[in-house]
């Protein structure tokens, strides 16, 4: 690399008061990059003990501009990097509730998190730019992840399902063959089968109940918009029955709202204490058929309510037949934090505890719903 380019990286990254050690001039395009990462970084320069400085103003048609502006030079992912640290070192929360800044942010996770944080004090004329917001940010996360899950539970409910004795409509015929390739018969050219594979007869009812419990703590809040779009796919499939609770100290069942995953993140409110053994206690009521139940509860585990009561629920689900697992986070954030000894707790009963990743939540529920060892898929799949 030129020397020039080096020195002028440097001073890009070091800003304005690095001027006379590089020594370099700056390009009109590049003064306007630097004008926009000096508003929102330049505010940290200084003594130690000096007072932050907003360095965007007050002014929301103003921060609207610099949003507009670091999306023409940057691309998406800093971008978005960039608006959460304009939401935690400048305090532009309150600006977020004004409708034309909404239009121009780039939509994320974060944003969506930070926006269901707000709706409770969110103006009336912001709340619809808000839900459009919401809605792209889902829009895109259904079309990444959404038909991964329906064909990953699809076609483990379908192997749940295989039988020895299938009635002629249902042979997998290339299962079949494959079983039988022994079997071939050079004087007939053909293979006889000994045995045939098959699925079960099809019909429409339920095939498996599915429970989604999810803490709605502040800590939690990637994890609600993850499981709430999770929730909408799974509830859109016939061969699932699915409820979808999310709590803190209170309970609030949205089952009714799974056809519409906006609605869903809408009817939570994050924030707020943490009684996972009330929300257990809840979803006890809404399993009858143990055996055919798997129940995901989403939660960092640190509980204000009665810890021997959720242990000794979780005993009891895991003894009924119920495939209990406990994910302490469903984000791409990293390492979460999490209570250690409720988890330990937890596994010790035999309820598989991990943090899980979006793009493996399908497949997490395409093994819960086999009935394999979860605990070995996620050694296998999720853990170092």
């Amino acid at each position: 690399m030129p020397d020039d380019e080096r020195m002028r990286r440097w001073r890009m990254v070091l800003g304005s008061e690095a001027d006379p050690e590089t020594g370099s001039t700056l390009s009109a395009a590049d003064r306007s990059v630097d004008a926009a990462l000096a508003a929102l970084y330049d505010a940290e320069r200084g003594e130690p003990g000096t007072k932050r400085s907003a360095g965007l103003g007050s002014s929301a048609p103003r921060v609207a501009r610099w949003l507009g502006d670091i999306r023409q030079y940057f691309p998406s992912t800093v971008v978005q990097v960039m608006q959460r640290d304009a939401v935690e070192r400048l305090g532009i929360t309150r600006m977020l509730m004004e409708p034309e800044l909404l239009n121009a942010v780039e939509p994320d996770v974060h944003l969506v998190s930070t926006l269901l944080a707000l709706n409770e004090v969110m103006p009336e004329e912001t709340k619809q730019t808000a839900r459009e917001v919401v809605g792209r940010v889902v829009a895109e996360l259904e079309a990444r992840l959404a038909e991964r899950t329906r064909a990953a539970v699809t076609g483990a409910l379908d192997r749940a399902g295989r039988t020895g004795r299938p009635r002629h409509s249902d042979i997998d015929w290339d299962r079949t063959i494959r079983a039988n390739l022994k079997h071939f018969s050079p004087t007939l050219g053909t293979i006889v089968p000994d045995r045939l594979v098959g699925y079960a007869r099809r019909n429409h009812s339920v095939q498996r109940d599915v429970v989604l419990a999810i803490d709605q703590s502040g800590s939690m809040a990637e994890s609600v918009v993850y499981a709430s779009l999770f929730g909408a796919v799974l509830g859109s499939m016939r061969a699932l029955r699915t409820s979808l609770v999310v709590f803190d100290t209170a309970v609030v069942d949205l089952t009714d709202e799974l056809d519409d995953p906006v609605d869903v993140l809408f009817g939570t409110q994050l924030g707020g204490g943490t009684d996972i053994n009330r929300a257990v206690a809840y979803c006890e009521q809404l399993i009858e058929r143990p055996a055919e139940t798997v129940m995901v509860l989403i939660s960092d585990l640190y509980e204000g309510g009665i810890r021997e009561e959720l242990l000794r629920r979780a005993r009891n689900l895991v003894e009924s037949g119920v495939q209990l697992i406990a994910l302490l986070a469903l984000s791409d954030s990293g390492t979460p934090s999490y209570d250690a000894e409720n988890a330990a707790a937890l596994a010790d009963l035999g309820v598989p505890t991990f943090a899980c990743t979006p793009e493996l939540f399908p497949d997490l529920m395409a093994a819960a719903i086999r009935r394999d060892d979860i605990s070995a898929w996620a050694a296998a799949n999720v853990l170092d």
